[in-house]
């Protein structure tokens, strides 16, 4: 009898008592609905069931697929139950990772990734770790693939849900599964567009921690950016664990760290990496010196980065476009002009044809030098090169021309820039106007001001402080004020120097009252007075006033540092006046 009972229980559970059990008639008629369809339509077929219909019923027909219906069917059978039609029912997370690791099992990943994507989109933010243990829970049932989990590391990832991603492959390693380098890659990818570098760093220090492969390149990228944001100990310690992974650091990898060092004028620190290179066998490049270069030019150790040069040159390294231009730049700056001409014939020596940056460097330094004749053959040279001016050359040609008196030939560039359609900027316009009023010619400054700001340009409170002074000095104190007032109307704050032209306008024609309120006005408006405002005042009351008070006000001009002074010098003045009068 007992034997009898344990046939019976062996023979329920053997694989063969499956197929001769009476089956879920609810599974039965499922199945019979997507075998059906399209010729009755799935709604008809399940109108009667939906009432009853679970969602563990569909997760058991996906498990046990008793009519063994091909895995597009069941899928769309899925889908069809999403649909906004069947709003008695809904799918639980249980049914959508049961799903989603059948369709893996099939190879139907674009499919799966589509239903990771929605569980993500619904559950949000924070929501890796129950996402993930519902997906392991539920990965017993079906034949998975790992897939789904660097599937489920996409999905957070386009959601922007990049810290979720990342907790996704912590639990993924916590326990021991492995997923692809390819799934790692994008959330370091993602990482750095957002340009989250310091979480970069971390994160593929984990991924190496796993047994990933290593990545000089990777290194030196990250090292790159570190720089380029000034965070140059991060940079430094990237640096230091190129060794610790295996790999040799390369002369890419110092050039790079040097860069950020001289970037942030630690030149020091960037001779020793140039040091350390040659110890480990590293021969610095064009990019060592050039970086090098570069930094010496900007501390303006013109001397240093000569010798320097002449080393790289010992060495058998051959300058290029960078180094030369660097190098003229440098000397420019420093109004090393003969220096600079030597280098750049240096540059024509090499065969090396400079380009406009080159160009536009020597140019400026030979305007403001007021050899005007010099770089307008430079400009002729360019064109013979096929080089056109930019608005950088035009600009300092400009300006130069203005500063030399000569203004026909500035009017004639600024033709030619319009000509060309090269945009003219406010540089443009200030430089014309200053060369106007420095000229005397301030009607057409003042028109030239109408034009830049017709053209949507403004001009700041220097522009319009010259033209005020061009107006003074031609008396024209009235339209000199309008100008101040137009100031302050465009939100343009007037400085001292502003005020105190205005004021030394009225005291030229004597309007000593309209300056004293002017003077009461620009204090009230925060902007303090200096001793020239003073003085300028003073000098006013000494041409305006009897003789023999003059020689007073005079006394105290250049001393009168503060209202107080000024104003009790006024009224002794007035008072003793008033007491000639009565007297």
């Amino acid at each position: 009898m007992a034997t009898k009972n344990v046939s019976r229980i062996q023979q329920r559970h053997s694989p063969t008592a499956w197929s001769i059990q009476e089956p879920d008639p609810i599974l039965t008629a499922l199945s019979q609905a997507i075998q059906n369809a399209p010729a009755k339509p799935l709604h008809a077929s399940l109108k009667h069931l939906l009432p009853s219909l679970k969602p563990h019923h569909l997760v058991n027909l996906i498990n046990l697929n008793p009519h063994s219906l091909s895995p597009l069917s069941l899928f769309s059978l899925f889908q069809w139950f999403s649909t906004p039609a069947n709003s008695t029912f809904r799918h639980t997370l249980h049914s959508y990772c049961t799903m989603i690791h059948f369709l893996c099992s099939h190879q139907m990943f674009s499919e799966a990734q589509t239903l990771l994507q929605i569980v993500v989109s619904r559950k949000g933010r924070n929501s890796a770790s129950d996402v993930f243990a519902a997906i392991l829970e539920f990965k017993a049932t079906q034949k998975s693939h790992l897939y789904v989990f660097s599937g489920l590391l996409t999905a957070y990832l386009a959601s922007g849900l990049v810290l979720d991603a990342i907790q996704c492959f912590r639990l993924a390693k916590k326990h021991k599964i492995r997923v692809p380098f390819d799934a790692c890659r994008r959330v370091v990818e993602h990482l750095m567009k957002l340009k989250s570098y310091k979480l970069v760093w971390g994160f593929y220090e984990e991924i190496l921690e796993c047994g990933y492969r290593p990545s000089l390149y990777f290194f030196n990228i990250l090292m790159d950016k570190f720089c380029k944001t000034g965070q140059v100990k991060l940079a430094q310690s990237v640096f230091d664990s190129i060794g610790r992974w295996g790999l040799r650091p390369s002369v890419v990898s110092f050039n790079t760290l040097m860069n950020g060092y001289v970037r942030l004028g630690d030149l020091a620190q960037g001779f020793k990496l140039k040091i350390l290179m040659q110890e480990n066998g590293v021969c610095p490049d064009v990019y060592t010196y050039s970086v090098l270069l570069n930094g010496l030019c900007k501390a303006r150790k013109m001397d240093c980065a000569d010798e320097l040069f002449k080393e790289m040159l010992d060495v058998g390294l051959s300058p290029n476009y960078v180094t030369f231009t660097t190098l003229i730049d440098g000397h420019c700056k420093n109004k090393r002009v003969d220096l600079a001409m030597d280098v750049y014939r240096q540059m024509l020596a090499e065969g090396l044809v400079p380009d406009l940056i080159t160009y536009n460097a020597i140019i400026n330094v030979l305007c403001n030098k007021g050899d005007l004749k010099e770089a307008r053959c430079l400009i002729e040279e360019m064109s013979v090169k096929g080089l056109k001016p930019d608005k950088v050359t035009y600009t300092t040609l400009i300006d130069g021309s203005c500063k030399a008196g000569d203004l026909e030939t500035a009017f004639e560039l600024k033709k030619r820039m319009i000509e060309e359609k090269i945009a003219l900027d406010s540089v443009v316009y200030t430089a014309l106007i200053s060369g106007l009023c420095r000229e005397g010619r301030v009607v057409e400054a003042e028109k030239m001001l109408r034009e830049m700001l017709r053209v949507d340009l403004k001009a700041d409170c220097g522009t319009y402080t010259m033209i005020m002074d061009g107006l003074c000095k031609r008396g024209e104190v009235r339209r000199a004020s309008m100008l101040l007032r137009e100031m302050q109307r465009d939100g343009i704050a007037a400085s001292v120097v502003s005020y105190n032209v205005l004021i030394n306008g009225y005291c030229r024609v004597g309007q000593m009252k309209n300056a004293n309120m002017l003077l009461t006005a620009m204090m009230n408006l925060g902007v303090e007075p200096d001793d020239i405002t003073y003085n300028i005042l003073l000098q006013g009351y000494c041409k305006y006033r009897k003789t023999e008070d003059v020689s007073k006000l005079r006394a105290a001009m250049g001393l009168v540092l503060d209202y107080a002074s000024y104003t009790s010098l006024i009224h002794s003045l007035g008072s003793n006046s008033r007491s000639r009068s009565k007297g």
